[in-house]
């Protein structure tokens, strides 16, 4: 034991009187770690205060026109009910003929155009005299009523046909209706979706193969690499309505294509196109659509089941007076302003469920994107492109209820928060004020 304690006295001494010697620290970092919310907030003080408060008051306007619909609508159907227009329209179809299909489509093409007329003041102030107003319509006014002539014709057409086929189940199936009539709503959806980008969207808006190797390349190696065929890229000619940017998948099957507008190759850069066709191209791998037409056959299920009880109670209270068929029930086109009115209660309550049904998708898109164009830089930089008519910081409640995508501010977030998980890929290193 005396040699261990004289060593350790020894230690001890010496520890006394000999200087320590320190364990090197770490050189600190030549700049602070990244920190996705202060990186948020710096993309976010880029829009001036005058331009946020403009995009505030525009789309929190909203919020009230979507109230102010809502009673209008149902003040046109109580017009068209209260007045008696609706029964003297169908006595009207059954005196040009006794082929009950004809009579279906006669009544609803009128219907469709009475709505138009009538609804007028309000499309006015809301499609063009405000656009104008916050500066988001290019369109004249001659070329902003061709398109609402163009879209009512479109209307009373494709609206008469699936009314036609709509009446027709009402008038077989007495009693499941419902459970057909969602069916059958569910198909016309579908069809409606496939025919879009290929017969219906041209006629208001040009579209043209994009051809400009410098642009389409980058698009064609991203979309390659995730496994989506980019034989045929298309650009669509938004900037003569609008200058908003903007991209989509549209179509269904066949007809499905991914399309992106002139004033997203104009105003952003080329990372900020990467950013959003990365987010279109996660649309297209997740098989959004697919999933948006699962939903809306469970949305059109229970809303075929609403209208049942709801109509039936309608017209036992208030049939007689309307003029509405007590023996034909909901197969008398009379209804159809009630049916519409009940249709546009429905969905007005559904506003958040669609909202956030739509929102996750698009939070689900952002994410691919991020993934697969690697460019969160780009993606704020859009985000902030979009400011112009959306509000970019509301309250979690008020994006719950009102936003159908994530908000400026969260999209930033989220690829703020990619940016910091990726600091070692080169195209995501921070920038120097961002450091």
């Amino acid at each position: 034991m005396r040699p261990v304690l004289c060593a350790v006295a020894l230690s001890f001494v010496l520890s006394l009187v000999l200087p320590t010697t320190a364990v090197a620290a770490p050189p600190p970092s030549a700049a602070p770690a990244f920190d996705p919310q202060a990186a948020t907030a710096a993309y976010l003080a880029q829009v001036p205060a005058d331009v946020r408060a403009r995009s505030d008051a525009y789309f929190e306007g909203g919020y009230w026109l979507l109230l102010w619909s809502f009673l209008y609508g149902l003040g046109v159907a109580a017009l068209l009910l209260g007045t008696g227009l609706s029964a003297r329209l169908r006595n009207f179809t059954r005196r040009l003929t006794r082929f009950r299909p004809v009579q279906t489509f006669l009544y609803a093409a009128v219907y469709f155009l009475l709505l138009a007329v009538l609804t007028l003041p309000l499309t006015l102030y809301e499609s063009f005299f405000r656009e104008r107003a916050y500066g988001l319509l290019n369109q004249s006014f001659g070329d902003w009523a061709r398109d609402q002539l163009m879209a009512t014709a479109l209307t009373m057409i494709l609206g008469g046909l699936a009314m036609t086929v709509l009446y027709g189940v009402f008038r077989r199936a007495t009693r499941t209706w419902w459970l057909w009539g969602a069916g059958v709503s569910l198909v016309f959806m579908i069809i409606l979706t496939a025919i879009l980008p290929v017969f219906i969207l041209p006629l208001f808006m040009k579209s043209t193969e994009l051809t400009d190797p410098a642009a389409r390349g980058p698009i064609v190696a991203l979309a390659e690499a995730n496994g989506v065929a980019a034989d045929h890229i298309w650009v669509l000619n938004t900037s003569e309505q609008s200058n908003r940017v903007g991209a989509n998948v549209s179509g269904f099957g066949g007809t499905m294509r991914i399309s992106l507008n002139d004033n997203l190759l104009r105003r952003s850069s080329p990372a900020g196109v990467q950013a959003v066709m990365g987010h279109e191209i996660g649309h297209y791998v997740l098989h959004h659509i697919n999933q948006m037409i699962l939903f809306f056959a469970v949305i059109f299920l229970v809303g075929f089941a609403f209208v049942r009880w709801a109509f039936a109670a309608a017209l036992a209270r208030w049939g007689g007076r309307w003029g509405i068929s007590a023996s034909e029930g909901i197969a008398d086109p009379a209804g159809l302003p009630l049916l519409a009115a009940l249709a546009l209660t429905y969905f007005f309550l559904l506003t958040p469920v669609l909202n956030t049904f739509i929102r996750t998708q698009e939070a689900e898109a952002d994410l691919f994107g991020l993934n697969a164009s690697r460019q969160p830089d780009g993606r704020a930089e859009v985000a902030l492109q979009h400011a112009e008519d959306r509000k970019l910081d509301p309250g979690p409640i008020e994006e719950f209820i009102f936003f159908d995508h994530p908000s400026g501010r969260n999209r930033i977030l989220m690829a703020m928060r990619w940016k910091a998980q990726h600091l070692n890929d080169p195209a995501c290193a921070p920038a120097p004020a961002m450091q």
